[in-house]
């Protein structure tokens, strides 16, 4: 049975008539609507996740009941769509990571919501700062055919790797990726601008949450953050958690870009969704503190983040200023076109999949509440429930 709600259309502020089912089906203009009606959005997307709730999608051991747990946890921010991220680890725990991620997609009721997969790693910067929190024993050259049996493993469902252009073999290995399908990403780097350019020349088309993954002190200029923001034709992922980026590099970094090229990730890993104290994630110790932020246990490295996706939409209008429209463009129709996700890039249009939510917004500080979301017309949260 189709299902019909009405509410404010995020993109244009008025009242629709939703009727949807595994598609959308009509948007119709309310005549003489009701007042107090909430907000009616496409579900979001989110292109980097590593965990939550207290399972690791790195872990190739995950009971597969958890990691649906995990994605039950999702929906309830908003989250209709992602892409698991498998990171730098042993070639034997990266291959069982993505065969437990695809056992989960094809018998998990909630599986439908793994879109494709995110590789970040292993082929990225050895070096401390550009490496983050990625174990710097397993950073590795690009592999052409460790590629082909991670794809293998995941029967075609790899969609986006980020790696480093400053490795020798990355631009073969990135025109190769393309070629498949697979979108290429720039990210954990310390290349150099004719490094850069040439990446971007065998077809990467995005950086992985820009401004991050670097090392904490960087030339003036030129440096790599500079290069990826005035490169064109690379669009942009940011972590927009109020820790990870400040205001003013938001700022800058949107109009360098022009938000139809960003989207907002949250990046989260396991401690996302649980309460402060120690993880692991895989050989990694972090803490996640009082203050929601996640490190590694070592020092002050960020590890992550504990984000959701539905704060990190309120934080584009907090920090960023942006109004509520662009900021749910850049966690609906931007990832979705950044990612090639099809029907997902037209907002609330006929034809499109019938992922949506439905939430309150409030301004003063900028808040977001969810309150129903549907996957392919079936509903998967309540807040009443």
């Amino acid at each position: 049975m189709p299902v019909n709600c009405i509410g404010l259309d995020y993109a244009t502020g008025s009242a629709v008539d939703l009727r949807f089912s595994a598609a959308i089906e009509s948007a119709d203009p309310l005549i003489s609507p009701p007042p107090g009606l909430p907000w009616l959005a496409p579900g979001f997307i989110d292109l980097q996740v590593n965990g939550f709730g207290g399972v690791d999608f790195n872990d190739p051991t995950a009971p597969l009941e958890e990691i649906g747990r995990a994605i039950r946890g999702l929906f309830a921010t908003g989250v209709t769509r992602f892409f698991p991220t498998v990171i730098t680890g042993s070639p034997e725990d990266m291959l069982g990571a993505i065969r437990n991620l695809i056992k989960a997609k094809e018998s998990l009721p909630e599986g439908a919501a793994i879109e494709g997969l995110h590789v970040e790693g292993p082929y990225i910067s050895p070096e401390d700062g550009a490496r983050g929190a990625h174990p710097a024993r397993w950073t590795r050259p690009p592999d052409w055919d460790e590629y082909r049996r991670w794809q293998d493993a995941a029967q075609g469902h790899i969609r986006l790797i980020t790696l480093s252009p400053e490795w020798p073999e990355a631009p073969a290995f990135i025109e190769a990726v393309v070629r498949e399908g697979v979108v290429a990403a720039i990210g954990h780097t310390k290349a150099g601008a004719a490094e850069i350019a040439a990446a971007v020349s065998a077809g990467a088309t995005l950086s992985t949450h820009l401004g991050n993954g670097a090392h904490a002190m960087l030339p003036r200029h030129p440096n790599y953050i500079w290069d990826q923001l005035a490169e064109d034709r690379l669009a942009a992922t940011f972590i927009v958690d109020g820790v990870h980026l400040p205001a003013s590099f938001l700022k800058v970094a949107f109009r360098a870009k022009g938000l139809e090229k960003c989207a907002v990730i949250t990046d989260a890993v396991m401690p996302a969704g649980c309460p402060p104290g120690p993880y692991k994630l895989g050989e990694v110790d972090v803490m996640l503190g009082e203050d929601g932020v996640v490190r590694l246990a070592s020092g002050k490295t960020l590890a992550g983040s504990a984000l959701t996706m539905e704060r990190a939409v309120a934080n584009l209008v907090r920090l960023a200023r942006l109004e509520l429209r662009d900021a749910v463009t850049l966690a609906t129709r931007n990832p979705a076109r950044i990612g090639r996700i099809e029907h997902r890039q037209r907002g609330l249009a006929a034809g499109e999949r019938g992922d949506v939510v439905q939430f309150r917004f409030r301004k003063d500080p900028p808040a977001i509440v969810i309150e129903k979301v549907w996957l392919s017309g079936r509903e998967v949260y309540s807040a009443l429930n």
